[in-house]
């Protein structure tokens, strides 16, 4: 009984080694009796390999669509803070006056009353708090377990504008961008579950994939599927 409560506890004890954060012991998803166990579930695979993109997009058996997608992105948003504290070293107003990704593409944004203009920086900011703002709203998310389908259909519309983090940070700040994606494979991850959810357009996902991401995509739709590239 001691053990199984010692599992559920899963904290970073005072004092712990950063090489040691998070190294509870891994649960089977039917094991988790928390509300937050989609969240659990998928920080856990992604604790285990950030590169193993197509296990940690598959859900357990009889999860909930709406809530896996959710929680995913969620999840994305809070991993998208990471690449926005590193932005900050470069993406500054005076460099980066606009919120452009290629040429073709200049962004305003909505987080104010009237969408206008942003510095590239203050756009990343306004646009994480806004997806905070919608994902923590007890108005459209009162619930953890159960969403009702008028609320999941607001996700294609935080999943556009987040993406736009990425392909700014692509081609104006590779480096940083590179850095980043080798080690979490965040928008390789964030590419494979717009399409599998078709939650954004294909041709607004600008940001060059690895093969295999592509290949994987392609498989899912019976080979019909490409991606313009930029």
């Amino acid at each position: 009984m001691a053990e199984s409560v010692k599992k559920l506890l899963k904290r970073n004890k005072p004092g712990t080694k950063a090489n040691f954060f998070r190294k509870w012991p891994d649960e089977p998803f039917e094991e988790m009796e928390s509300t937050l166990a989609v969240q659990e579930f998928i920080q856990q695979q992604i604790r285990i390999d950030p590169s193993n993109i197509d296990i940690i997009l598959t859900p357990p058996d009889s999860q909930e669509e709406g809530v896996w997608k959710y929680e995913h992105l969620r999840q994305f948003c809070m991993e998208l803070n990471g690449l926005a504290v590193e932005l900050q070293t470069e993406c500054l107003p005076d460099t980066c006056s606009q919120m452009t990704s290629t040429e073709q593409w200049i962004f305003l944004c909505a987080a104010h009353k009237t969408p206008k203009e942003c510095p590239a920086i203050d756009y990343t900011r306004h646009t994480l708090d806004g997806a905070a703002c919608l994902l923590n709203s007890n108005k459209y998310f009162p619930s953890r377990v159960n969403i009702k389908e008028s609320s999941v259909a607001k996700l294609g519309s935080v999943c556009r504008r987040v993406y736009r983090i990425f392909s700014h940070a692509y081609y104006h700040h590779q480096n940083i961008y590179n850095k980043f994606e080798n080690e979490t494979y965040l928008c390789q991850r964030f590419t494979k579950f717009v399409i599998k959810y078709s939650l954004m357009a294909k041709e607004n996902l600008i940001v060059p994939m690895p093969d295999a991401i592509m290949q994987g995509i392609r498989t899912e739709e019976d080979g019909t599927t490409s991606i313009k590239e930029p």
